[in-house]
């Protein structure tokens, strides 16, 4: 049988595409809901070489402007229980799949292990490119393994946890924008399960609540009540979540600034450095509700940074830019943006 065709629009706006409701149009978009139309589209012989972005919730994305080239919208569906052994549960999502839903239906199903990760916006196919994590678990904690199609070969590959060589909110594929698409992720649940509450939110929440001894889906509520108590809803204010990463420095540097801000928050890490809050220093130098032009700091969160109205990637990138150098110039740490910017103006 013939390869399936993409659906394709030329100048399609893409703003209801980016939770940050930036205004930018491609030059092509495909709406890509199957493996074959990626193989249809890789072997047109008349397609010419142009940049091409990969698109799944468009939750982790800052668009400077236009994109020139052709942006490839992932919708592919599915969700399965692959196999089961005495060790875990693997279990599929399609990378189109909304990741919140795929993590409530696993718990539905009886299989935990994903609960820390409820309500981070996106898809299923872009938690490995970020390797998302809250609340002490990040995706290469629970990943198996994943398909990708080449866009310059048209080859497909599975990537195994190696493969994906995964850092702090960081994978191969988000070092080499572009030429992988994911197709379907795969996630090892481990049995038997233990709960992950050591995050002091997580574990006020369900005190308050009165659980002593959470389910999966007592840990999932509560992390669903704390984003929601904490972050601003995409649907009702454009926003791209937590906008920085938080920043690792050397323990003599971290000591340094204990000295000055005692309360300062600090995680030790495993190779002896400590990692420090980014809202926290963000909010002490003075910029948590406070907005520069269209954009501003969200008021429950100086972490985000929230789309006021009609702002553009410039607007984001403006203040992005004074948050760096007022954070840089107090505490002497740089912070690092989470989101990819793509289009437009390259500066």
């Amino acid at each position: 049988m013939p390869a399936a065709s993409p659906r394709i629009e030329t100048q399609a706006d893409l703003s209801a595409l980016n939770t940050f409701g930036l205004r930018a149009r491609a030059a092509r978009l495909l709406r890509l809901r199957s493996a074959d139309e990626i193989g249809a589209l890789i072997a047109a012989p008349d397609r010419a070489p142009e940049p091409r972005l990969v698109l799944g919730g468009g939750s982790n994305l800052v668009l400077r402007g236009d994109f020139a080239g052709t942006v490839l919208k992932v919708e592919i569906a599915g969700r399965r229980l692959v196999r089961e052994d005495a060790e875990a549960w693997i279990v599929e999502a399609g990378a189109g799949e909304p990741w919140h839903g795929f993590v409530r239906w696993t718990l539905e199903q009886g299989w935990p292990g994903l609960e820390n990760l409820s309500l981070i916006p996106g898809t299923a196919g872009a938690a490995p490119i970020q390797n998302v994590g809250a609340y002490g678990i990040e995706t290469a904690d629970r990943f198996d393994s994943l398909d990708a199609v080449d866009l310059e070969t048209g080859e497909c590959q599975v990537f195994s946890l190696a493969d994906c060589a995964f850092g702090y909110r960081d994978s191969v594929f988000k070092r080499n924008p572009g030429r992988w698409l994911v197709t379907a992720v795969r996630f090892r649940l481990p049995k038997p399960w233990q709960a992950v509450t050591r995050y002091a939110d997580v574990e006020r929440e369900l005190a308050a609540a009165g659980i002593a001894t959470p389910t999966p889906l007592d840990i999932s509520d509560a992390v669903v009540a704390i984003r929601r108590r904490k972050l601003p809803d995409p649907a009702e204010i454009g926003n791209a979540g937590s906008f920085f990463k938080n920043p690792v420095v050397d323990a003599a540097h971290c000591a340094r600034l204990l000295a000055a801000y005692p309360t300062m928050p600090h995680y030790p890490q495993p190779d002896g450095r400590e990692k420090l809050a980014a809202g926290w220093l963000i909010e002490q130098a003075g910029w948590k509700g406070r907005d520069l032009g269209p954009v501003g700091c969200f008021e429950r969160q100086a972490l985000v940074l929230v789309n006021r109205g009609g702002a553009t990637g410039a607007d984001v990138e403006r203040i992005a830019r004074a948050i760096v150098a007022d954070v840089e110039g107090r505490f002497g740490v740089v912070l690092e943006a989470e989101p990819v910017f793509v289009g437009g103006d390259s500066r």
